[in-house]
Order: C-alpha cells, then sequence, then structure tokens
C-alpha cells in the first residue's frame, strides 16, 4: 500500500525504499494488446510458435510494456500526497532493460525515493529508483530513474 503523507514531510523519504507493488501476470492476451496498441507486432510478441524456437523459449513482453506498469507500482509502492490535485509523468533520466520477461511470468516493482524538489509552490517534482522484479530471478526485468510530478491544492 502506498504511503500518504503531508508535502512538508516528503524529504523524510529521500533514501529510503517506499514500497514494494503487488505481482503483475504478464499475459499473452496482454502483449497482444499492447502490440495492436504500439503497432509493434515482432513475432518475439505475438508468435508463440516462432518465439519458442529462439533462446527466450516463449514469446516476451514488449520492455514498453514492463515499463508502462510504472503507474500500477507507483499506486501500490509509491507516496501519496495529501491535497493532491493531479500527478504527472514527468520523464526519465534512465531506463535500462536488463532481462526479458516472458510470457505468464510474474513481475512487481520497489521504489525508492531519491529526490524532492518544488519547483513552484505546491508542484513537487519526485526522482525515483524503480526497479521491476520478475519472479524467480536474480536478475530484474528494468531499472529506472523516473521523475513524476505531483501538483497539491494550496
Amino acid at each position: 500500500m502506498a504511503i500518504t503523507t503531508q508535502a512538508q514531510h516528503l524529504t523524510d523519504y529521500i533514501g529510503k525504499e517506499t514500497g514494494l507493488s503487488r505481482w503483475f501476470t504478464i499475459t499473452q492476451e496482454q502483449i497482444d494488446t499492447f502490440a495492436d496498441a504500439t503497432h509493434d507486432h515482432q513475432f518475439i510478441h505475438i508468435d508463440p510458435v516462432k518465439a519458442k524456437q529462439t533462446p527466450f523459449g516463449s514469446t516476451i513482453a514488449h520492455g514498453f510494456l514492463s515499463l508502462s506498469l510504472l503507474s500500477a507500482v507507483a499506486y501500490d509502492a509509491g507516496i501519496n500526497i495529501e491535497n493532491t490535485l493531479m500527478g504527472l509523468n514527468y520523464g526519465f533520466d534512465k531506463i535500462r532493460f536488463l532481462q526479458p520477461v516472458n510470457v505468464n511470468s510474474k513481475i512487481r516493482g520497489h521504489m525508492l525515493l531519491v529526490n524532492v524538489f518544488e519547483k513552484r509552490p505546491g508542484q513537487f517534482l519526485l526522482s525515483w529508483d524503480v526497479t521491476i522484479e520478475i519472479d524467480s530471478s536474480d536478475k530484474p526485468a528494468l531499472t529506472a530513474q523516473w521523475l513524476t510530478m505531483t501538483i497539491i491544492n494550496p
């Protein structure tokens, strides 16, 4: 469950893991839907017969599919600031796709708050180190330095 705190207490969480998300199972239906949405129909994602012949042994999720789950991870493992008007993706400083996510694998995210900067009154830029782990794997699917913006009601 995400932490809820007041804006003035955000700096108390710098350098700390704020949470761990639930597990998400990556299904072939989800991969196919993502392929349709992004127009990325490479066989390694959507053709189980051909993908079985690769070193991966099955279809794999798009790296961007795993990355897109960061929003869901943040709901579970991030920080909710009281009186939030909205939260926005602000960008990334670094993304590394380290390990493919095979179909039917389970992944979850770890979030560590790196920095907080109040850009304008009531606008907080948060910098996160996020790791997406794969169940039963020592190597993570991805790591990212993610920037989010939270705007609160004055």
